[in-house]
């Protein structure tokens, strides 16, 4: 009950401290934007990615790029579990018919080292994808 009470009064105090007052009429708050942005365009659902067939790997278009990923790679990686590790980590890679990760990203203790946790800044899921392309404006002038 005690904690309770401290979380609301640390909510209230944090919200006084940041100059916004809370709104408690029941009228619509009208909200400025840039611009319109009234939805007159519907179109269909995009397609759903191809990937490569199981054991296929992905060509490398240059020396020493990071390998793609073959699949969706939708899986956690959070400060506790790398979810990568449960097929590709050496222990378990064998079993799983994955590719073990390199010896360059483990400790001595064949554990993960801490600055290859984050799989996917590196390796990215590459699909064959069927959407059109957003034209691109970028200048560098």
């Amino acid at each position: 009950m005690k904690k309770l009470f401290t979380a609301a009064a640390l909510v209230m105090a944090l919200s006084a401290c940041s100059g916004q007052q809370a709104t408690t009429s029941a009228e619509p708050v009208n909200v400025m934007s840039l611009g319109q942005s009234e939805i007159t365009d519907i179109r269909a659902a995009d397609a759903a990615p191809i990937y490569p067939k199981r054991g296929k790997s992905i060509e490398r278009t240059f020396v020493h790029q990071p390998p793609m990923i073959p699949h969706k790679a939708g899986y956690p990686i959070t400060l506790k579990k790398n979810g990568c590790m449960s097929c590709h980590s050496p222990a378990k890679a064998k079993r799983m018919k994955a590719t073990q990760i390199d010896p360059s990203h483990l400790l001595a203790d064949a554990k993960l080292n801490k600055q290859y946790y984050n799989c996917t800044q590196c390796h990215t899921p590459q699909a064959e994808n069927k959407t059109e392309l957003v034209d691109n404006y970028f200048s560098t002038q």
